[in-house]
């Protein structure tokens, strides 16, 4: 009994926690999330949280979202898988009677057609299981065109469809793509530690009190259920700065003028909490020229988006010489943006780098370096060409795709560079910005000396590591090009492979 109040406390600290990581998106002037809410009164369906937006936001797709539904699911212990069928199961979501599906069915007939619907869970999705490839690796949403792709029920999408279709009593496709278009699955989301730390740090940027992480308890947990019980739970900014104010959350400080212009270039965009930073005019969103991680079938790399990101750098260079910059984009255009601000720019330039805790501001000269390890270089000779192939490994390992990639598409690359780190590939191989710099200049020293036999070598660079990385790469590009930046196929929709994106020379 003690076990089971224990994670049903746990349970409600975590739903807690996911509230405040977007209600204080509305003490961020330029956040466009204009009410959150704990708890929403009404049908139990996808109600633990809704966040509402004004402007409505852009996501992958054409229309622009207005509200958000939240159906959270937090579990004791984060080995536990789940499937397709478990969506027809009401015992997955802890319930008796009404399933996850039959959930979002009853959230359809009541919310606005521009809304969106997230399922949050610790568990992770089964190893082979269809529904591993439904789901986005940009923005989480079902993959639509996918479920739907025209084949019969005896096909693997079609046996999803199928039960799911029968489990809802649905006379065809059609009816059933009306129900689960817009759902967004976040499996193996944060764990309550890892909430509770981006929580102080969200806190820190909007000047609310930041709870000491030696501290038994978590202050923002119980006021969230006392705001539910005085029926407070629907938050505006306005009532929200009045709270804030009553329960003394305000930090006083000092102003301080932040030189560095905020500016963002967004490709795609990821939870509802991560849209705040820079002011619309100051924002590059180019959204609307992928379907999720995917450029239209109709432009180009190089003729449609170069230009775009470049014309938008330039402009933002003439209202500031400091610029910080926001990416929430591919990482080529992390590396096309360093190369247009590199060092002989005159632009200072600061970098938000998102990781597991939140987002913290990375700076070529923060010291970070001496923190960090440097690649291990490994050179292999995989043709008779005179171009090389570069794969940097630091999130991932690239080489083994990058290897395939160059045997079947590239017979003019004669030299494969793999850049490793010492302790393998891991979201936390990057100690700063510093660090990134360092590992950045790592690589283009030791490509400057390899071509300095033939200068014209075309470099080909295939990596996996964070933005940061690419754009202090990018900064380097004159002893790096001329170059081909390539962007790997995550959602593995298109070839499952790489696709050449921008060109420098």
């Amino acid at each position: 009994m003690a076990d089971a109040v224990t994670a049903r406390w746990h349970g409600d600290n975590y739903q807690a926690r996911i509230f405040w990581q977007n209600a204080f998106n509305l003490l961020d002037e330029n956040s466009c999330v204009v009410e959150v809410t704990f708890e929403a009164d009404g049908p139990k369906a996808f109600d633990d949280i809704v966040v509402k937006y004004d402007p409505p936001v852009a996501r992958s797709g054409s229309e622009r979202v207005s509200v958000e539904y939240h159906q959270v699911k937090w579990h004791v212990q984060s080995g536990g898988r789940f499937g397709f069928a478990d969506f027809i199961d009401p015992e997955f979501i802890g319930a008796t009677a009404v399933s996850l599906l039959e959930r979002l069915r009853q959230a359809r007939e009541t919310a606005p057609s521009s809304s969106q619907f997230a399922f949050i869970t610790t568990y992770r999705i089964k190893d082979g299981d269809p529904l591993a490839g439904l789901v986005s690796g940009t923005d989480k949403s079902v993959l639509i065109e996918r479920l739907f792709d025209g084949t019969t029920d005896r096909s693997r999408m079609g046996a999803v469809r199928k039960l799911w279709r029968e489990h809802l009593k649905l006379g065809s496709d059609d009816e059933l793509k009306a129900v689960v278009c817009g759902l967004r699955v976040f499996e193996g989301h944060r764990s309550l530690d890892e909430l509770r730390s981006e929580i102080n740090l969200r806190a820190q940027v909007v000047g609310v009190l930041a709870c000491n992480a030696a501290d038994s308890d978590f202050r923002y947990d119980e006021l969230a259920r006392q705001l539910k019980v005085r029926q407070l739970n629907k938050l505006t900014r306005e009532t929200l700065v009045q709270i804030c104010k009553d329960e003394g959350l305000f930090v006083e400080k000092a102003t301080v003028v932040d030189e560095f212009l905020p500016v963002a270039i967004r490709s795609f965009l990821g939870l509802s909490a991560d849209l705040i930073a820079a002011a619309p005019e100051n924002t590059l969103m180019l959204t609307d020229d992928f379907r999720q991680r995917y450029l239209r079938e109709d432009l180009g790399w190089q003729g449609d988006i170069r230009p775009k990101v470049e014309g938008f750098l330039l402009a933002s260079t003439k209202k500031s010489s400091r610029l910080k910059l926001i990416l929430d984009a591919h990482a080529s255009i992390a590396f096309l943006a360093g190369s247009i601000l590199d060092h002989k720019s005159g632009i200072t330039t600061r970098l938000v780098q998102k990781g597991r805790v939140g987002a913290t501001t990375w700076r070529a000269d923060d010291g970070s370096e001496a923190q960090g390890t440097r690649f291990d270089i490994v050179e292999e000779h995989v043709g008779s060409g005179g171009d090389i192939a570069v794969a940097i490994n630091v999130a991932q390992f690239a080489t083994p795709q990058a290897q395939a990639y160059v045997k079947s598409q590239l017979p003019d690359v004669g030299t494969l560079i793999s850049f490793s780190m010492p302790n393998g590939a891991g979201h936390q191989n990057v100690a700063g910005g510093g660090h990134a710099a360092v590992l950045a200049e790592q690589i283009a020293n030791h490509l400057r000396v390899k071509r300095a036999r033939d200068a014209d070598a075309m470099v080909h660079i295939f990596a996996a590591g964070p933005n940061s990385l690419l754009f202090f790469l990018g900064q380097q590009h004159q002893g790096v090009s001329p170059c081909i930046v390539y962007e790997f196929d995550f959602d593995r929709r298109g070839n499952k492979s790489y696709q050449p994106s921008f060109v420098l020379e």
